[in-house]
């Protein structure tokens, strides 16, 4: 629900190349076999790491293998998320984590961020979204926590805006999702570190 109120309130601005790594700042690669192609994503394991660690956990324990991006959101061409993961799977989904806010590592809702999908803060575990465009309204400010970014994507953005413009379900989904499910999904086969 916040994710939704934090996108109707968006205003978009042009897409901005996708950063690259910070030269100080330690990042682990994790590379997302999926059914469209492969997305390489560099998780700041230094700047966010209660986030990373998260994602690593997951990764790690191969929780993410057979899970799919479920979830397009557009809104505005070429603006929007696409969102995957555990969808509150209990075979799947760990502990949900402290809120690490934008604010504290200063990460931002970019072209090509990864972050984490929540209800409220402390809610957030297995689901996330990647952003496409820039949405720096998702950041966190001094009324609103925001989300939590713990990387970007390195390579693989046309796979993500292929997943974006895929297919929805004008049935599936509830609330502000109503329309926003992907129909079919994309499946992701595997999620691993890259050495």
């Amino acid at each position: 629900m916040l994710l939704a109120l934090a996108l109707a309130a968006a205003q978009v601005a042009p897409p901005a190349p996708v950063p690259s790594p910070s030269p100080t700042a330690a990042v682990q690669k994790v590379t997302l076999a999926t059914e469209a192609g492969p997305i390489t994503i560099a998780v700041e394991i230094e700047r966010a790491p209660v986030t990373a660690a998260n994602f690593l956990r997951y990764v790690d324990q191969k929780k993410l293998d057979g899970v799919a991006f479920y979830r397009a959101m557009n809104l505005a061409p070429g603006y929007g998320l696409v969102q995957f993961g555990t969808r509150n799977d209990p075979r799947r989904t760990l502990p949900p984590i402290a809120h690490e806010p934008t604010a504290k590592t200063g990460l931002s809702h970019v072209d090509g961020a990864i972050s984490m999908a929540m209800a409220k803060p402390g809610t957030a575990a297995g689901d996330f979204f990647v952003v496409v465009g820039d949405i720096k309204t998702m950041d966190a400010s001094a009324a609103d926590p925001g989300f939590a970014v713990f990387g970007r994507v390195l390579e693989g953005m046309d796979v993500i805006r292929r997943i974006m413009a895929s297919p929805t379900s004008p049935t599936l989904g509830e609330g502000v999702m109503k329309g926003q499910m992907l129909a079919p999904v994309v499946k992701v086969a595997t999620a691993r570190r890259v050495p």
